[in-house]
């Protein structure tokens, strides 16, 4: 355990140490493209482990170090979104930039290149990126549950962006295999409370037994 900690702490202080040397290199000098892909790569792939892990371990659940895992989770979220987010306050930091009044256009969100799928998960990421603390879980309460689910949003949308706009393989695969994952791991939750729901049923004790 001491050791899935560590590399909690570890995903956690790269992603914020990512999220501040994006903008403030970009400020400086333009950040070459296999550098930028690279980042994007890993920022997907990160994103791609966290959504995995939790449907893994509630299908093998005689695997307690897949249990184990699942805390994993946030560090990974904080890594994947502080990239996009590093990204997207570049964009806003750079000299002249309209990014910021460009988010309340219509051509922001439209069809045309998948900005639509873009610019949600950029969004869902700031989202989830600024409430990951307990800061948040405290103001927010049972709502911050919730708003936790826009990382269905946040991977969804980027890997559709990543398949279909930039051809990304890898990005399709991740999109089928997390989805066959949430949806068996959500069948075999729903067949086993419907197995034992008969059984409570029978096993509850009557006033006339």
């Amino acid at each position: 355990m001491r050791a899935i900690k560590h590399i909690q702490n570890n995903l956690i202080f790269d992603g914020l140490l990512l999220l501040f040397f994006i903008p403030i290199y970009s400020l400086f000098s333009e950040m070459s493209l296999p550098a930028q892909t690279a980042l994007f790569s890993l920022s997907f792939f990160t994103a791609f482990l966290l959504m995995i892990i939790r449907p893994l371990a509630d299908i093998f659940v005689e695997l307690p170090l897949l249990r184990k895992l699942v805390v994993l989770r946030k560090g990974l979220g904080i890594l994947s979104a502080s990239i996009i987010v590093g990204f997207m306050l570049a964009k806003i930091m750079a000299p002249g930039s309209a990014y910021l009044a460009s988010i309340f256009s219509a051509n922001f969100y439209s069809l045309k290149k998948f900005n639509l799928f873009a610019h949600s998960g950029d969004l869902s990421g700031l989202l989830l990126l600024i409430t990951s603390n307990k800061f948040s879980q405290k103001i927010l309460k049972g709502n911050w549950k919730r708003l936790q689910k826009l990382a269905y949003v946040y991977f969804y949308s980027s890997g559709i962006y990543e398949a279909f706009f930039l051809n990304n393989q890898f990005a399709l695969y991740a999109l089928i295999v997390v989805t066959g994952l949430t949806s068996l791991a959500w069948a075999q939750q729903f067949f086993q409370q419907q197995t034992e729901s008969p059984r409570k049923t029978f096993l509850k004790p009557s006033l006339h037994s």
